[in-house]
């Protein structure tokens, strides 16, 4: 579809500047032009069961600690967000080229009928799992006599 043939950046570039092949494999990898491998990379997976008295999510979080996850329960959504910052501290001063992460991923659930209290998380080899009571079910179904 697309092949890695430089292009001079529609004129944007001198001539005589030479070619800095590392930043242009790196502007094609990162583009958001496809957007399916930038949600990909910006989200984590999530796995939801029910069973009569619960629900219960699985999260993959590897490469995060337990500290760089925040769960929060508003109004029957449950919320699961990880941020992480990936710094290098080094002695050296003399760098050519440093990089810095962020990353911040967010998901949320809307379970209808959870019970708030009672919710228990834990977070093991990088899956985070939740347990969500369910509220006891009251019967609002009634018969309607025909006149």
């Amino acid at each position: 579809m697309f092949g890695l043939t430089p292009y001079r950046n529609r004129g944007l570039r001198p001539i005589d500047e030479p070619l800095d092949f590392y930043n242009i494999v790196d502007n094609f990898f990162n583009d958001t032009f496809f957007p399916l491998r930038w949600m990909r990379n910006n989200s984590f997976r999530l796995d939801l069961r029910e069973t009569e008295d619960e629900y219960i999510i699985e999260a993959e979080l590897a490469g995060y600690k337990k500290d760089d996850i925040k769960i929060d329960f508003n109004d029957g959504r449950l919320t699961i967000t990880a941020e992480k910052q990936d710094t290098k501290e080094e002695e050296s001063a003399n760098y050519i080229h440093r990089e810095r992460s962020t990353q911040s991923m967010q998901r949320s659930i809307y379970l209808n009928n959870a019970d708030a209290k009672g919710i228990k998380a834990k977070f093991e080899d990088g899956i985070l799992e939740v347990n969500v009571p369910k509220k006891d079910k009251t019967n609002n179904s009634i018969q309607i006599p025909i006149q």
